[in-house]
């Protein structure tokens, strides 16, 4: 299936190469240098005006990486859930601002690893910002500096890069309380710039992206200019489908589950039917995600399908499986298709 463009309306998809599932996507154009109609002309390009560099957002648990990187992109690239530890690998969102390309790392929350998965993604959330060009510690206004956010303000400190803070939330507490937070925070560690957002409501979040744009390296761009991820679409897929599994039982259903996409075949009428299997470890996990006389996991494949829909543009027939795999943690081939290094005992 032929990709295809069309006008960009504000945060939505309007590009998704379907040939392959294993493609990334992107929105439509809007330049080969930027957005609001400037495009590079061969003197800009001659004086090397493009600037690149990778972003990595770190910080605890659930205080809104992925919400913000959405924001960042314009668009929804990272699945976002009040579970948390839903991020499980890098996942890198694409944004232009003017002639800078800026790549968006969103990495797993940190926090203290107790299991073989725990430490794969800590392992992760570190080495991703030890590789980037800027990071950003993203804190969540209204836990404050707790103790895990003073375990990762403590270890920040050795990573020699550029450093930002953006404390999120700020519509929930009030100003002198921020003050505070902010105070302590510089502090701790040595901040280039401290940004007060609300990524959900896209407060202070253009500020953010401009201070990014103008502070990473000269340099050609990694990505085309209609990219928005570098994710593959299966991928992509799968995540939608995980991140509908944990809002229909963010209570019922541990932590402890994954989905992979089995099976992509784009079919003659131009629809794509796509097969998926959710792992749980024991039998009544998966009692809960099928639900009773299997409206659940119906509930579940509707939204997944909505979505995924949107973003290859096309009918979507999705077939969702679960099945009961008490060692799926300790598969390494897993690891290695979400990218994550599988750690030692």
């Amino acid at each position: 299936m032929a990709a295809k463009k069309r006008p960009r309306r504000r945060g939505e998809v309007v590009e998704a190469p379907t040939s392959d599932a294993d493609s990334p996507v992107g929105p439509a154009s809007a330049g080969s240098c930027g957005h609001l109609g400037r495009t590079e002309s061969a003197a800009d390009a001659a004086r090397g005006d493009q600037r690149c560099g990778f972003v990595a957002l770190i910080g605890a648990p659930n205080v809104g990486k992925s919400t913000l990187i959405n924001a960042l992109v314009g668009t929804k690239v990272a699945i976002v859930s009040h579970k948390a530890q839903t991020t499980r690998s890098l996942l890198r969102g694409i944004a232009i601002v003017g002639c800078s390309q800026l790549i968006l790392v969103d990495t797993p929350g940190v926090f203290a690893p107790k299991r073989r998965l725990d430490r794969a993604m800590v392992a992760s959330a570190w080495a991703g910002a030890h590789e980037a060009d800027i990071v950003a510690l993203i804190l969540d206004a209204k836990r404050g500096i707790d103790q895990e956010t003073t375990s990762v303000l403590d270890k920040l400190v050795e990573i020699r890069r550029p450093k930002i803070l953006g404390v999120n939330k700020i519509d929930a507490v009030d100003k002198p309380l921020l003050l505070r937070i902010v105070d302590r925070a510089n502090r701790c560690a040595r901040f280039a710039a401290t940004f007060m957002v609300s990524a959900l409501k896209g407060d202070g979040v253009a500020d953010v992206k401009q201070w990014m744009a103008r502070h990473v390296p000269a340099g050609p761009w990694h990505y085309p200019d209609d990219q928005i991820t570098d994710a593959p679409l299966r991928h992509l897929a799968a995540e939608i489908t995980r991140e509908n599994l944990y809002s229909q039982l963010h209570q019922e259903l541990p932590y402890r589950s994954t989905v992979e996409t089995d099976q992509w075949q784009e079919r003659p009428d131009g629809s794509v039917r796509i097969e998926q299997t959710i792992y749980v470890e024991r039998e009544s996990q998966r009692k809960i995600v099928l639900g009773k006389a299997g409206q659940t996991i119906k509930a579940i494949g509707a939204q997944a399908r909505r979505e995924i829909a949107e973003i290859v543009e096309a009918p979507v027939h999705l077939f969702l499986f679960v099945k009961v795999d008490e060692s799926w943690e300790d598969d390494r081939e897993r690891y290695r298709a979400i990218g994550l290094e599988f750690p030692k005992d």
